[in-house]
């Protein structure tokens, strides 16, 4: 997928953040880029093979965080609440 394309797909992320994070999935060995040499030059990302076995518990996580995030929110408004809470 290329960057724009990426970039467009994830909501709330700017572009230096995205470049940030491409580069540690890469280092990680978890996506590879690669460039394609046309005016302007274009790169292209896809996951490794270590970076495709991640995507199943990847889904599990993300849909324990859809299916309890009303909880998490009210986990966080409690703790917010209460002006004895430890804060550092």
């Amino acid at each position: 997928m290329r960057f724009g394309q990426l970039l467009r797909s994830i909501d709330d992320i700017s572009q230096t953040m995205l470049t940030c994070t491409l580069r540690g999935l890469e280092r990680d060995g978890l996506v590879q880029r690669t460039v394609i040499p046309t005016l302007p030059p274009r790169a292209e990302y896809e996951l490794t093979d270590l970076g495709r076995l991640l995507q199943a518990p990847g889904t599990v996580l993300s849909n324990w965080a859809v299916e309890n995030v009303a909880a998490i929110d009210a986990a966080r408004a409690n703790y917010d609440a209460d002006p004895g809470a430890s804060r550092n």
